[in-house]
């Protein structure tokens, strides 16, 4: 039996451009959504929330000086980009999906309403949240913290390239040693990066744990909702 009955799934706009520049990795995304099928007929409800930094980046150039409320917004639409991607992916492998965004955008995707949203994931459908949480200086990461605590997820997975949080950059210190656990009060107070501090607050105080893991290992993720001992448990 899965560990965990319902999900919030983060994942970043990067983790889709596989060795592109930019821009979506169709056989990267086809991956992601595969291994997320593959929890779904465990019977985990599953909700995800997607940044938008793949798409982003290709117009970040111009973005140099602009209003950061003006930059957050066109965040927001280059996550709804990556959410329409992921929901049409879905389908494709037969997972029926929803996707819902915190700004208004009627003629592309439904506007997000929790009720609805529950009914969704009781009804056994991926609902992918788009558009962060509609407000500008707020990340994604966030997002997926308020949204996790809204739709009463029993944890959130934060998937990265990284198969958890270590004490040092792996890449640059080789006695970097990998975190099995560690408190929220202990994550932000190191500083870690892997979540922003807001993200950590949020989850800490509704006491939603978060697991850090790389969606990059091959069944990574079930092994998470299976509860093995896969990536770094943050807890209260």
């Amino acid at each position: 039996m899965p560990a965990y009955k319902r999900i919030l799934l983060k994942l970043s706009g990067e983790a889709l451009m596989g060795d592109d520049a930019f821009g979506i990795n169709r056989s990267t995304i086809v991956r992601i959504v595969e291994e997320v099928a593959e929890v779904t007929r465990l019977g985990v409800e599953v909700a995800v929330v997607i940044g938008g930094g793949n798409i982003f980046r290709g117009v970040a150039g111009g973005s140099v000086g602009m209003d950061r409320a003006t930059a957050d917004y066109m965040g927001m639409l280059a996550t709804v980009m990556n959410s329409l991607a992921l929901g049409d992916a879905f389908e494709k492998v037969g997972v029926k999906a929803r996707v819902m965004s915190a700004i208004a955008i009627d003629q592309v995707v439904e506007p997000y309403v929790r009720p609805k949203a529950l009914q969704y994931l009781e009804e056994g459908k991926v609902v992918v949240f788009a558009a962060g949480t509609g407000n500008p200086f707020f990340t994604t990461d966030t997002a997926a913290a308020l949204r996790g605590a809204e739709i009463g997820a029993a944890i959130v997975l934060k998937a990265t390239k990284v198969d958890g949080i270590y004490t040092a950059d792996p890449k640059k210190d080789p006695a970097a040693t990998l975190y099995s656990s560690i408190s929220f009060d202990e994550a932000i107070t190191r500083q870690l990066e892997v979540m922003d501090a807001t993200a950590f607050a949020l989850c800490r105080d509704q006491k939603l744990p978060i697991k850090v893991f790389s969606i990059f290992k091959p069944g990574a993720l079930r092994r998470v909702v299976m509860g093995a001992d896969e990536g770094t448990l943050v807890h209260v």
